[in-house]
């Protein structure tokens, strides 16, 4: 996250810091493709002939 943890939390309470966590990890699963919660299709780039 962009803030010290302890900055985050004392700003937005303990449960908004750990919905972000959590949001910031899924999002980041998603984008490498290793997420274990989604299914994720792949596409394929090839043209059909």
């Amino acid at each position: 996250l962009l803030y010290p943890k302890s900055l985050f939390v004392k700003i937005f309470g303990k449960e908004a810091y750990l919905a972000a966590k959590k949001a910031f990890s899924l999002a980041k699963s998603l984008s490498t493709g290793k997420s274990k919660s989604f299914f994720v299709q792949q596409t394929s780039n090839k043209v059909l002939e």
